[in-house]
């Protein structure tokens, strides 16, 4: 059955600010489909933002949503699902707000385990603010910043969260929307922090400044660079360089989720008195 896009957009607010040929309106609607899938009340979903163009999309849903500062979409998630751990709290941040002035919140939020959705939407750059390269930015890649090449190692992001204790770590591609939509619907369902990383495009300041400024063209060089997780197990490190293997990385369900824990410290308290 065909979704009904409009039943869950706020359509005042239309037209959208992205660039035509956006990634991030792929990623939006996998989520829509994904909120649909699961016949959630929009009465029971937070959505969160920080800033940036993927920080806009709480202002199309209509549900209940909150812009928040530079970096810190995560700390107010955390503040809601504290005060409501019977909704669903879905936060999207660019790869610049979640892994630069974000990544300490980030850290913690995995470190934690609290039961929330995290899209990342990693395009290598900073887009809305200028092109300056991004904790991301391939080696070698042009930005704002780095006219003559970028110089730092970019971080591994699924393997970043990963490492700092996320129990659900996936990976999709704005080139595959049906699968994105299913590892998102995957880490919704998750009980735990979730992160989904989605390899997007932003043509308009990584493409122009890497002679891929279309956005089609760009979209299929992601998806070229994208293996799946099967054959990046049969792939050797060699073959694995400059590929991202795409699909469900990590899944933990073993560990408790930090509200449960701390509803017990609660009751233990009130046991004492």
């Amino acid at each position: 059955m065909a979704v009904s896009y409009t039943k869950y957009l706020r359509m005042y607010h239309m037209p959208h600010m992205w660039c035509p040929g956006c990634g991030i309106g792929i990623i939006v609607k996998a989520i829509i489909r994904a909120f649909d899938a699961l016949d959630w009340s929009t009465d029971d979903l937070a959505f969160v933002s920080g800033i940036g163009c993927t920080s806009r999309a709480p202002g199309y849903l209509d549900m209940n949503t909150l812009h928040t500062t530079h970096g810190r979409a995560l700390s107010f998630a955390t503040g809601i699902k504290f005060a409501r751990p019977d909704k669903h709290v879905v936060v999207i941040s660019g790869d610049g707000d979640a892994t630069a002035i974000g990544g300490n919140h980030l850290i913690h939020a995995c470190r934690r385990n609290i039961d929330i959705t995290l899209v990342i939407v990693n395009n290598n750059i900073y887009g809305m603010t200028g092109g300056q390269y991004s904790p991301t930015t391939p080696v070698g890649a042009r930005a704002a910043t780095s006219p003559w090449g970028n110089i730092d190692i970019p971080f591994n992001v699924s393997e970043l969260v990963k490492g700092a204790g996320a129990t659900y770590v996936a990976r999709g591609h704005v080139g595959s929307g049906v699968q994105l939509e299913r590892l998102i619907r995957g880490g919704l369902t998750h009980k735990g922090f979730s992160v989904i990383e989605v390899l997007s495009n932003c043509h308009t300041q990584y493409g122009r400044r890497n002679r891929i400024p279309d956005a089609i063209d760009l979209i299929e060089h992601i998806s070229k660079s994208t293996v799946s997780v099967r054959q990046a197990e049969k792939m050797s490190p060699e073959e694995l360089k400059d590929k991202y293997a795409v699909g469900l990385l990590h899944q933990d369900t073993e560990r408790t989720e930090y509200c449960d824990d701390y509803n017990k410290v609660i009751e233990h308290a009130q046991l004492e008195r």
